[in-house]
């Protein structure tokens, strides 16, 4: 069986002080965290080198973790898990994603 990974976008704002905002601890159970990006990260500035080292998968920017997608989808010809924060539940759920997907739409 493969190691599995959870890419972590970006780390969590306060780690760096020792006071994270949120606990993504729960995620670990889908796998070995793995963060990409430090905490103050911003796209705005310099993108370039940014999307060269994502290269791969979220929290933080909405910026960052729309570029995250787009890569892995376009790695991976539109399909890559993701995991869910569920605020009722308080932990992670896993969802599949197939962009290209060809099923019904229940609504």
């Amino acid at each position: 069986m493969s190691e599995r990974i959870v890419y972590v976008v970006q780390e969590v704002p306060g780690t760096k002080i020792g006071s994270p905002k949120i606990n993504i601890m729960g995620a670990a159970k889908y796998g070995e965290l793995k963060i990409l990006l430090p905490e103050l990260s911003q796209i705005i500035f310099s993108p370039g080198p940014l999307i060269f080292k994502l290269r791969i998968l979220l929290t933080g920017d909405p910026a960052i973790i729309g570029v995250a997608c787009s890569i892995v989808s376009d790695i991976t010809n539109g399909r890559y898990n993701l995991l869910k924060w569920d605020r009722q539940e308080r932990s992670y759920y896993p969802i599949k994603i197939n962009l290209y997907e060809k099923g019904e739409i229940n609504e």
